[in-house]
């Protein structure tokens, strides 16, 4: 056994979904080796808690769902609902040798699919503890332009960073958020104002994603006006897309484009009324996390990044109300290789070119957070 699956195992179980004894865990495990499911269950079981697990493999995935009907997908949801309604924590691991698998599953099963598993999706999300986490492939490698043994070594030293670090500035940057009424964003290709009055912020530094290192909130629903060009490239829906571009109009992306496959964008904010209105806004601070690499999971925590996404916002103290199928978390990076860009709260700039300006905050800086 590799001893940082054990290592990983131990932040997954503890930190993160806190196992206590007589409880039951969900491990959910897609592409990725025996050798770490068994690690989680070990570590479970060491917590006296009961792991149930269920294997997925993406190209049976992908078939499932290029034949998806609605019948199929209503029996699926129930059973998948009734496992998640009888555990307390799920942990989510997620490997792919091929992040586009699903890139020929049409948009509309697709959509089917994900309106008939939502429920589920939601359950798991509002009344579980959980974390979800990507599993280091040779794919994912490539995509972050590594060796695959270099790259499984930023992995794990990412995902057991001392996440108890962040608390202190992300405690800080919630009090910020909070005490917020407009922010504006200036990027090149970005000029954004928007609400948050009234909304709360939620700290993520390690008990939801790993790696992790963010707090987001959510804008009022009709208050965002501008535009916003991100610069981070992106999948969804097993497609590829960079250079994303929206104009807002009271809220909704009145006007889309990107570099690539424009009808595929356009069918995505098309899939229901709440895809064309923003459901959370986040800013990114992992420190060892510089470059995207086309996984969101990574992507969404980059140093000097933020991301504003489409879709569904969280029921929870940041909801704006917000309701839909999609939650397409879209990356835009502020610091001088990027481009820089500045950030301001109430009008007091809080960030440029990526870095915290105001004490207290300054704490989520690279400098501080990597000791």
């Amino acid at each position: 056994m590799d001893p940082r699956y054990n290592k990983l195992a131990e932040v997954l179980t503890g930190f993160s979904t806190r196992l206590a004894a007589g409880e039951k865990v969900y491990i959910d495990a897609y592409d990725i080796p025996d050798g770490i499911v068994v690690a989680l269950i070990r570590a479970a079981r060491a917590r006296g808690a009961d792991p149930i697990v269920n294997i997925n493999q993406s190209r049976v995935t992908r078939e499932m769902l290029r034949g998806a009907t609605r019948e199929q997908y209503s029996a699926v949801a129930k059973i998948e609902l009734t496992r998640i309604q009888s555990v307390d924590a799920y942990i989510g691991v997620r490997g792919a040798g091929n992040i586009f698998e699903n890139s020929d599953v049409d948009t509309e099963r697709m959509s089917l699919v994900q309106s008939q598993l939502k429920e589920a999706w939601d359950y798991r999300i509002n009344k579980t503890r959980w974390v979800v986490l990507r599993w280091p492939t040779s794919s994912m490698a490539q995509q972050a332009l590594m060796s695959t043994e270099a790259f499984e070594d930023f992995y794990f030293r990412v995902c057991t960073l001392d996440y108890a670090r962040m608390v202190p500035g992300m405690d800080a940057l919630k009090q910020a958020l909070e005490a917020t009424s407009e922010v504006r964003i200036v990027s090149p290709g970005t000029d954004l104002r928007f609400s948050i009055k009234g909304q709360g912020a939620i700290p993520c530094g390690g008990l939801r994603n790993i790696p992790d290192g963010e707090v987001y909130t959510s804008p009022v629903r009709n208050s965002v006006e501008g535009v916003i060009t991100y610069n981070g490239p992106t999948v969804y829906q097993g497609t590829s897309f960079d250079n994303i571009r929206f104009v807002f109009k009271e809220g909704k992306i009145v006007e889309e484009s990107c570099s690539g496959p424009q009808k595929k964008l356009t069918e995505i904010l098309n899939t229901d009324a709440g895809a064309r209105y923003i459901g959370e806004f986040a800013i990114g601070f992992n420190p060892h996390i510089l470059h995207p690499m086309r996984d969101t999971l990574f992507d969404e925590k980059i140093a000097g990044s933020f991301h504003f996404t489409p879709g569904q916002a969280y029921a929870n103290e940041a909801d704006n109300g917000n309701r839909s199928q999609i939650h397409w978390d879209i990356v835009s990076i502020q610091r001088p290789d990027y481009g820089g860009g500045e950030m301001y709260f109430d009008g007091q700039l809080v960030r440029k070119d990526g870095i915290f300006l105001v004490p207290g905050l300054d704490k989520l800086n690279p400098e501080y957070l990597l000791g």
